[in-house]
């Protein structure tokens, strides 16, 4: 050690202490267009407390300190418990109190749909995994809404801004998490493959008791207070709420028989478990519980979408830190013509993102009596679903390449937030499956179709470029039905990417709008980001994205 090897310069300082929301132009917007005025100070203060430099250090910590399983105490006694490091606890704290598990549901002022969808796409920049459990939180509460004898007692505790982790009878707890239990090994997304059975021992139908026997391959977030689970009854598929534990104060009969080793995510427990006479309610109609559960589906399908847009942006924001920081070949990287193009692309992806996520949001306060935002929940939610999750995987890459070796590297930021892409993609359903989902929907509900199509052709019809592209829509659902099932994942495309020129025409800058026209609709795009044609539009869209 007799002195210095090297000097360290041209390094770029991790990103800190900024604030989430007030620094996202576009989100700020669509949160002004949402009719959420009201909440922007609870989102600037949000905002303020996850980029601070306390929240990251917590978010790094939940993902380095993986959960554990304790399947047995000490002196033998079986307790299922699965032990966090206490970051991810401060995290789940901070979810919970900022009101985002039933925001929705319990926030009586105007515009909570686009409050909740701007918190949980900016909690979702910092830490991923804590938005699993509130996720499926937030989409149990429309399921046991219709039951309300039994929603009446959870109803304070799923409203809850306390957090509330400890492991008994949810009784006793200020605050409860809800957790899903959908998928076999045999199965996978093909539900009624399941083999796990219900026998009633207490009344049979809605509302009644029943043991549950059987096993689940995925059983999301196995510290829940309970899980809303499809098996076998009598009459058919039914979806049951089983909690952890008996009304007689017992654990129930879920055996957790491992935590799932996942690629990424790690700061989130996911589970196999086995069900040996497990309790139960049953929740909605005998024999209805694939639509049962797939409702609280749909509810965690947008959030995918609110997640993977909230991805797409930290990874944006990161590479323009990075680039407006980082020299090479004597000039700043975000100086380089090729590299201003990159990112400028990626920018625009995630304004496009942004802006589909908040629109598709405002739908499902509203879908009950129009029929576009009935088309907006039913039709878009699984092709935005498809795209945006399919977009950030490529987004992320692309980001990461963007810090060459030092975005391959376990200290910094960017390979947790390419590791959580992927898991958006298949959680909740595959892109096949969201391409069929999308059908079904467009076969079952003609009238929002209609409203759709005429919606877009109303935006986009005096646009020459777009018309082919409307007029290739229609002619796509009119094929026999094998085809249009063949070409589901390409209608899904088009659908989306025509909804966000139709946003970005009416909400953005011109310069927005018209580089998103000009590149997603050229025949050559789409094979990597960094193509867009229009050098002048550059800085305009790097500094929208991310002010100086």
């Amino acid at each position: 050690m007799h002195g210095a090897t090297h000097e360290v310069t041209n390094v770029v300082a991790p990103l800190a202490d900024y604030n989430v929301f007030t620094t996202d132009t576009a989100l700020q917007e669509a949160v002004a267009r949402a009719g959420a005025a009201g909440h922007v100070a609870d989102l600037a203060a949000y905002g303020e407390r996850l980029g601070s430099a306390e929240t990251l250090r917590l978010a790094e910590e939940a993902n380095r300190f993986k959960p554990e399983l304790h399947t047995f105490d000490r002196v033998g006694h079986r307790i299922d418990r699965v032990e966090f490091h206490p970051s991810w606890h401060a995290i789940m704290r901070l979810q919970r109190e900022s009101g985002q598990i039933s925001q929705p549901f319990s926030d009586p002022r105007p515009g909570a749909w686009g409050a909740y969808a701007a918190a949980f796409s900016m909690h979702m920049q910092v830490e991923a995994g804590s938005q699993c459990p509130g996720s499926m939180t937030f989409a149990a509460i429309p399921v046991l809404q219709q039951e309300p004898q039994l929603f009446k007692q959870l109803e304070p505790k799923l409203y809850s801004r306390t957090y509330d982790a400890r492991d008994v009878p949810v009784e006793q707890k200020a605050a409860m998490l809800v957790g899903m239990g959908m998928t076999e090994k045999q199965g996978g997304s093909d539900l009624r493959a399941n083999t796990t059975r219900a026998v009633p021992v207490r009344g049979e139908g809605r509302g009644a008791q029943y043991e549950l026997t059987g096993h689940k391959w995925f059983f999301s977030a196995p510290q829940s207070d309970a899980h809303l689970v499809v098996a076998q009854a009598p009459g058919g598929f039914s979806c049951f709420y089983v909690p952890r534990f008996r009304p007689d104060g017992s654990h129930n009969a879920v055996f957790i028989q491992r935590l799932k080793n996942k690629v990424g995510n790690h700061s989130n427990a996911s589970s196999e478990v086995e069900f040996n006479g497990a309790w139960g309610l049953m929740v909605g109609e005998e024999g209805r519980g694939v639509p049962t559960i797939i409702e609280m589906a749909t509810y965690t399908r947008l959030n995918c979408v609110m997640g993977s847009a909230g991805l797409i942006r930290q990874a944006v924001v990161q590479a323009i830190h990075h680039t407006r920081h980082r020299k090479a070949f004597g000039k700043l990287l975000v100086d380089q013509p090729l590299m201003r193009n990159v990112l400028a692309d990626m920018a625009l992806e995630s304004e496009a993102a942004t802006a589909l996520m908040m629109r598709l949001t405002q739908s499902f306060d509203r879908a009950a009596d129009d029929p576009l935002e009935r088309a907006y929940k039913r039709i878009v939610t699984p092709a935005a679903k498809f795209w945006v999750a399919k977009r950030s995987i490529e987004l992320g890459a692309e980001a990461m390449e963007v810090f060459g070796g030092n975005g391959y590297v376990e200290d910094g930021p960017m390979g947790r937030l390419f590791r959580e892409m992927p898991v958006i993609s298949i959680w909740e359903g595959s892109g096949n499956v969201m391409g069929l989902d999308m059908l079904r929907a467009i076969g079952r509900e003609p009238e929002a179709l209609a409203a759709l199509a005429e919606h877009l052709g109303e935006r986009l019809g005096g646009d020459t470029r777009l018309r082919p592209h409307l007029a290739g829509l229609k002619a796509v659902l009119g094929q026999p039905p094998e085809s249009v099932e063949a070409g589901a994942r390409r209608l899904a495309q088009q659908l989306v990417l025509l909804l966000q020129a139709a946003l970005l025409r009416e909400h953005a800058p011109t310069v927005v709008a018209d580089a998103f026209v000009t590149s997603r609709f050229e025949p050559q795009w789409g094979r990597v980001f960094g193509t867009l044609p229009d050098p002048a539009a550059f800085e305009a869209l790097i500094d929208r994205a991310w002010p100086r």
